[in-house]
């Protein structure tokens, strides 16, 4: 009968392990909760060991969200094929998995957390705003985009953002129909400013030439034809206080 012998890590090996351990715990519970001495615990080491790879919990805790920053910008790549609305709901829905798997790490990474100040997460998070940006870019076939559209997309990046921390905070909507709702925000907003636009216009009507009349971009234009002239009446209680 033979026993189990532990494997000795290389440095790198093992600064991989610890952070792959720290955005664990970072992401089942918020940052300044978690101690070195847990860290130490589940990664099966001693706590001077840990200090001996990272400098303290900072260094730690910021090699943790670089990896989530990383893992967070992978889930907009998404191949340039089909509607872009379609295109964007798979990036919702990958977006959205992220955000439930990690939700107290995802909400330091967007935050700050204990890390608030530091010019090093916030340029992480920068970055995590910058993929997301460039990847909308690249599916809307523009080299160049005018300033109005790129307002559109950092506007929709930021609010795929602060609608996934709002709905961290009891998850009340059923996330199937955020993602499909930030889609179809998507739309709305690039509708708006074509109205304003004729360079978004052209864009707008290039992106819908190419989406199916039964698509996300199609549903929008008939939940919208709803609120129309020959709409049915709504309900007194429903309507908004002047």
């Amino acid at each position: 009968m033979t026993t189990g012998v532990r494997r000795r890590m290389g440095v790198d090996e093992r600064r991989q392990q610890l952070i792959g351990v720290a955005l664990d715990l970072f992401s089942r519970r918020s940052p300044e909760d978690v101690s070195i001495d847990e860290i130490a615990a589940a990664a099966g080491i001693s706590r001077p060991l840990v200090y001996h790879y990272f400098p303290g919990k900072q260094s730690l805790y910021e090699a943790a969200l670089r990896r989530a920053a990383d893992e967070l910008a992978a889930r907009f790549l998404e191949p340039l094929e089909g509607p872009l609305a379609t295109r964007l709901l798979r990036v919702m829905g990958r977006f959205f998995d992220f955000v439930d798997e990690h939700g107290p790490g995802f909400s330091a990474l967007m935050r700050g957390g204990p890390a608030v100040g530091s010019s090093t997460a916030n340029a992480m998070i920068d970055g995590v705003r910058q993929a997301a940006y460039e990847q909308i870019i690249t599916h809307l076939g523009v080299t160049e985009p005018p300033a109005r559209l790129e307002l559109v997309v950092r506007s929709w990046v930021s609010l795929a953002e602060s609608t996934a921390l709002i709905w961290l905070d009891g998850r009340r909507i059923p996330r199937e129909e955020l993602e499909m709702q930030l889609v179809h925000d998507f739309g709305a907003l690039a509708a708006v400013s074509a109205a304003y636009d004729q360079e978004m216009a052209d864009i707008v009507l290039r992106v819908l030439s190419q989406e199916p009349a039964d698509g996300l971009f199609g549903d929008l234009l008939a939940r919208l034809s709803a609120f129309g002239p020959d709409a049915p009446a709504v309900p007194a209680q429903r309507l908004p206080r002047p």
